[in-house]
C-alpha cells in the first residue's frame, strides 16, 4: 500500500518533469505522512484492518506530497497542478464515506484527513504565491490552522478537543475550494482578490469561533 502511493507520487513526479531537489521534497512529505500513518496505527487505531478508506486518504496524501514538490518546480504544467488538486480534493469526502460503511471509523482516520487537508491548503496557498498570482493574502487560507496549532502552545486552552460541527467541515469545504479556484488556469485576474478575502474571512471567522468557545469553556 504505501509502495503504491510513493509510486503514485514518484510518476505524477516525472509526469511533471519536476527536478530531483523537488522529487526529493515529494518523498520526504509522503515519508512524514507514512510515519505519522505508523505511528498512529500503532498508538491508537482501534481497529484490526486498515481498510479503504485509509488507503484513499493515503493516496491524496501522495498527491499533496507531489504538490508540496512541485512548488519548488516552476516547470510543472498549470493545468497537471489544478487536476491533481483537484483529484485529491474531491477524494476527500471518499474516505469518510467507506470508513462510516466499512465501520471502520476512528479518530485516528480522522485526525490523518484532516491533517492531510490541512497540508493541500498550505501547499496550494504557497504555490499561488510563489507563482504570482496572489499577494500574501493567500497564507491565511493555507496556514490559519497551523497558526491556530502554534497557538496552543501559548495558550494550553486551545489544545482541548472541539466537537464536531458541519460549520468546520463546510468551511474547509470552501477553503480548498477557492484555492482550487484561484489554481485554475483561466481564472480570471479580476476574481482573485474578491475570492481570496470571502474565503479568508469566512475561515477567521470560523476560527474565532472555536476560539471563543474554546476560551469560554475554561472560564
Amino acid at each position: 500500500m504505501c509502495l503504491a502511493s510513493a509510486a503514485l507520487a514518484l510518476v505524477l513526479g516525472v509526469a511533471s518533469s519536476m527536478t530531483a531537489g523537488s522529487a526529493a521534497v515529494s518523498l520526504v512529505v509522503f515519508a512524514v505522512f507514512v510515519g505519522f500513518l505508523i505511528r498512529g496505527l500503532r498508538q491508537s487505531y482501534p481497529h484490526d484492518v486498515l481498510g479503504l478508506c485509509n488507503v484513499v486518504t493515503l493516496t491524496r496524501t501522495a498527491m499533496v506530497a507531489f504538490l508540496a514538490g512541485a512548488v519548488l518546480a516552476p516547470a510543472v504544467n498549470p493545468w497537471l497542478m489544478f487536476s491533481v488538486a483537484t483529484l485529491a480534493f474531491s477524494l476527500d469526502g471518499v474516505d469518510g464515506w467507506l470508513a462510516r460503511r466499512s465501520g471502520l471509523t476512528s479518530r485516528f482516520g480522522a485526525r490523518f484527513d484532516m491533517e492531510t487537508d490541512a497540508l493541500l491548503g498550505a501547499v496550494l496557498a504557497t504555490w499561488l504565491l510563489a507563482s504570482g498570482k496572489t499577494g500574501p493574502e493567500i497564507l491565511v487560507l493555507g496556514f490559519m490552522r497551523y497558526a491556530f496549532c502554534l497557538a496552543g502552545f501559548l495558550f494550553p486552552a486551545l489544545q482541548a478537543d472541539l466537537p464536531a460541527s458541519f460549520r468546520r467541515k463546510a468551511i474547509c469545504v470552501v477553503q480548498i475550494g477557492a484555492l482550487i479556484a484561484l489554481l485554475f488556469p483561466l481564472t480570471p485576474d479580476i476574481a482573485v482578490v474578491p475570492v481570496s478575502f470571502l474565503a479568508a474571512a469566512l475561515l477567521t471567522w470560523s476560527f474565532l469561533v472555536d476560539i471563543n468557545w474554546l476560551l469560554r469553556r475554561t472560564e
